[in-house]
């Protein structure tokens, strides 16, 4: 089923309302909230049964987008960045979302959403979309709808309607851009 603007609208509305979501990402089942939200953060930590010394990660829906959060783009990303593999890339630094997300160092990690459906809410949403899997921590990531557990369903503020019946691909890469210029991969 694809996308229609009711999907997007009602979305849209819950992550406004500083609400939780669980959605299809174009890596696996994620839950999320507004990056702005220390509300929607705060709830989403708690959903995940999960310590907020653990930073979460970050959806956006261009390179334009993530420009305006972090800056001007190293050009030794680019590569990663245009690639068709979903890769999360941890910036040392990040402004303009909820100091919630952020790791101790200030870093976060963020991706640029390759799924239409992420990109289309993320623009309407005018920021990044937190995105953290849909399983509370230490249980495995769902990969299938069917596989979230009842507690993160029930927990959450909307569950979007799509792509139920998929079964969704691996988490994505992660790497870091270490002080030195060179390219540490944390999750190949």
């Amino acid at each position: 089923m694809d996308f229609t603007p009711e999907i997007v609208h009602n979305a849209l509305s819950t992550l406004q309302a500083q609400g939780c979501i669980l959605y299809p990402t174009d890596t696996i089942w994620g839950i999320g909230c507004d990056a702005r939200s220390d509300k929607g953060v705060a709830k989403l930590y708690a959903l995940k049964q999960r310590q907020d010394s653990k930073a979460l990660i970050c959806l956006v829906a261009d390179l334009v987008m993530l420009e305006k959060y972090v800056g001007p783009i190293d050009p030794i990303l680019l590569p990663y960045l245009n690639e068709k593999r979903p890769t999360t890339i941890i910036y040392p630094k990040v402004e303009g979302i909820s100091d919630q997300l952020k790791a101790a160092d200030g870093s976060v990690g963020i991706r640029i959403a390759k799924d239409t459906f992420c990109q289309t809410l993320i623009r309407a949403l005018g920021a990044p979309l937190v995105s953290t899997s849909a399983n509370t921590s230490g249980a495995e990531s769902p990969t299938e709808f069917t596989l979230i557990g009842a507690e993160i369903k029930k927990g959450v503020d909307a569950i979007v309607p799509l792509r139920q019946e998929e079964k969704r691909s691996l988490a994505s890469r992660i790497i870091r851009l270490q002080a030195n210029g060179k390219i540490e991969i944390l999750r190949p």
